[in-house]
């Protein structure tokens, strides 16, 4: 049962980040919230230049086409968190960051919990959501994402809308995941590693069949789409909604900042940690 009740901080970055900042920046609050020197955060930013996250395991020189990346000006990073590849374009990214001691235990209820913030927050947006609950027997999929859904990971109509992943340490916990504005299928694709057209075209049409994003479902209900900022606020709202909780605008400390910079330096901008997963950063 959730049992934290002062309020958390909330970080609405007002500029775009690149991709190593964006992780560096996630990972800095974690290591200081953990030590109890920041609330919990939710936290929501943006991408600049458009940028591929890898989930921790995945192999990037197999997954990603990293020459068509650079021909259309996209960068990529490898996440600390786990999941597959994910494009960080039209959308907008959110970030939980609390320690476990506040949580349900497990790792599904615990992304049960958290979906309750997200739910409330696409109602806010006019859309209504719901947990997916994929069936039994596992299936590999494609690298990407939004190729189908995890547990309790978000559906409107059917198809997957949110994609989520965690990591913890220091007992504490970071959830952050991609909320998609807009879906563009043909640009996703380019930056992956597919040299077989029947299979790009494939996934292309599994893709059209099972994901989705905010702005296309609003306008097929007649209603109006939303900018990033406003995403972002509708989903906040939810967050305290869905949770129960109280959000105090924020942002980071002189030592977050600090940290940050060191990991995006050491860390999220290194070819070892990126290609190989050398950890990096961690003194």
């Amino acid at each position: 049962m959730y049992i934290y009740k002062a309020p958390w901080r909330l970080i609405m970055d007002d500029s775009p980040g690149t991709a190593s900042y964006n992780m560096a920046v996630d990972e800095a609050i974690l290591r200081h919230h953990a030590q109890d020197e920041v609330p919990p955060t939710l936290r929501f930013y943006t991408w600049h230049p458009p940028a591929v996250s890898i989930g921790y395991s995945q192999d990037l020189e197999r997954e990603v086409d990293r020459e068509a990346c650079h021909k259309l000006r996209i960068d990529y990073v490898r996440r600390p968190t786990g999941g597959r590849a994910v494009l960080h374009d039209e959308e907008i990214t959110y970030s939980v960051i609390i320690k476990l001691e506040y949580l349900p235990g497990s790792v599904l209820e615990t992304y049960k919990f958290l979906s309750q913030g997200l739910l409330a927050g696409l109602k806010q947006l006019g859309l209504a959501g719901e947990l997916a609950r994929p069936k039994s027997g596992k299936t590999r999929g494609s690298a990407a994402c939004f190729d189908a859904p995890s547990w309790y990971e978000l559906e409107v109509r059917g198809k997957k809308l949110m994609g989520s992943a965690q990591m913890r340490k220091q007992n504490a916990l970071l959830q952050h995941g991609s909320i998609l504005l807009e879906l563009d299928i043909s640009r996703l694709l380019q930056t992956m590693n597919i040299k077989n057209e029947k299979i790009r075209q494939r996934l292309a049409d599994s893709l059209e069949k099972k994901a989705t994003a905010i702005n296309p479902e609003l306008r097929k209900a007649c209603k109006p789409t939303v900018t990033p900022q406003e995403a972002a606020l509708g989903m906040a709202k939810g967050f305290e909604i869905g949770l129960g909780i109280k959000l105090s605008p924020g942002e980071l400390t002189p030592e977050e900042k600090s940290t940050a910079i060191k990991l995006m330096e050491q860390k999220y901008s290194a070819h070892g940690w990126n290609y190989n997963r050398q950890r990096g950063g961690e003194q």
